[in-house]
């Protein structure tokens, strides 16, 4: 069992610290009480080994593990039986690490919510108050499969927008290269034999430019490279600041063709996590809390902030997020129509369906035409400078017959 350190009172006023061993922070408590000392303080023990989690349990397996969870429980399986099942199933050592922990702290007598509260790079903060949640109303097997439908579903909308992007990102990356290759190795070695041309003035003007570009480039390539490095490591420093964060997420969503996407997947996520919170228990305020940070968009965060505030005054949540500016008009509408009609969880998470498909259909149309555009620009750059080489060459051959 654990050792708590604790600070209390006795009844003629003297301070008495000291440790106890006991299961729970409530058992230290009843303790000290039947002894006549009143508890200012009772600390849990600390950890004596820090454990970390981040890398190698991706959101699937998690979706996974809820799932198999929730199935163990409406089957009739015991929580510690069922989390003991798990734990000698599952092949990933951090996990085990983890479910090893949460098992231990539910035989002292925590919550599983509390427990999985000690592992936040594992069970998310939505999993941890739907488990509390469900505990407390006794659909505890219904809350973990709601919060494994969603950590699924959050998982497969990431892999989808990132996979629409690498194919694009992969002809930027190799038009790239195949320039700067042309530029600085292929292009320099015509330069001697145009010298006649050049000093009779004979020589087009594209190739005199293209020229002038690669010995610049070849120049003064380096310095830029390194410039634009140090360029990136400062802005990705800056990003990570709170008022860095801020200017970077709202420059995000004026982006042309962009802009609008960043903005709707945001929303979306904000919507389907307050949806998922409301319709298992989850107190609106604390709800708001948890789904402003699942938005991912700092100046989002600050309009639901104020949202929240307004919502302890007594106020709407629609009217706030409209005065915004942030929210799209039809959104904030539907939410104003769902609170009046107390529908409110559902209405969410019907917007975020709608904001993920037209999100995905806009991506998808956007990246069939970023496609064929990166393909016409690679292709007129390597025309540019393989008629810029050419048009001199020509000329020294008419000259020579």
């Amino acid at each position: 069992m654990p050792e708590f350190t604790y600070t209390a009172r006795s009844l003629d006023g003297t301070k008495v610290s000291g440790k106890m061993t006991a299961k729970t922070e409530r058992d230290v408590i009843g303790a000290l009480s039947k002894d006549s000392l009143f508890p200012i303080k009772v600390q849990a023990p600390v950890e004596k080994k820090a454990i970390t989690f981040g890398s190698g349990i991706s959101p699937q397996k998690i979706a996974v593990l809820y799932e198999q969870l929730a199935s163990l429980l409406t089957n009739g399986v015991p929580l510690l039986r069922s989390l003991k099942i798990l734990r000698d199933q599952t092949k990933i050592e951090t996990l085990k690490t983890a479910l090893d922990d949460v098992i231990r702290r539910v035989e002292d007598g925590e919550n599983l919510s509390d427990a999985f509260q000690h592992h936040p790079k594992v069970f998310s903060d939505m999993a941890v108050n739907m488990a509390r949640a469900g505990a407390e109303g006794g659909f505890l097997e219904d809350a973990l499969s709601r919060v494994a439908k969603f950590t699924e579903q959050a998982a497969e909308l990431r892999g989808r927008t990132i996979g629409a992007m690498i194919y694009p990102a992969v002809l930027f990356t190799m038009g790239s290269v195949i320039v700067a290759v042309l530029l600085v190795y292929f292009v320099p070695k015509f330069e001697s034999m145009f010298d006649t041309l050049r000093a009779s003035g004979q020589l087009p003007w594209i190739t005199e430019m293209l020229l002038a570009v690669s010995t610049r480039i070849q120049f003064w390539g380096l310095p830029i490279l390194i410039l634009m490095l140090i360029v990136f490591f400062v802005l990705r420093y800056q990003i990570q600041t709170p008022r860095g964060s801020m200017i970077f997420d709202g420059v995000k969503m004026k982006i042309p063709m962009l802009g609008n996407i960043f903005l709707n997947l945001a929303v979306a996520r904000f919507c389907r996590v307050l949806g998922t919170l409301l319709k298992n228990g989850v107190p609106i305020l604390k709800a708001l809390d948890i789904s402003r940070d699942a938005a991912g968009n700092k100046v989002l965060s600050a309009a639901i902030a104020q949202a929240s505030e307004n919502i302890t005054a007594g106020e709407s949540l629609s009217v706030p997020l409209k005065k915004s500016g942030h929210f799209p008009h039809d959104v904030t509408e539907m939410l104003s129509v769902a609170e009046e009609s107390n529908s409110l969880d559902s209405v969410l998470i019907n917007i975020s369906d709608g904001l993920e498909k037209q999100t995905i259909r806009r991506l998808d149309l956007m990246v069939k035409l970023i496609e064929p555009l990166m393909l016409m620009v690679m292709a007129a750059v390597v025309l540019l400078v393989v008629v810029a080489l050419l048009l001199p060459i020509m000329k020294m051959g008419s000259a020579i017959e």
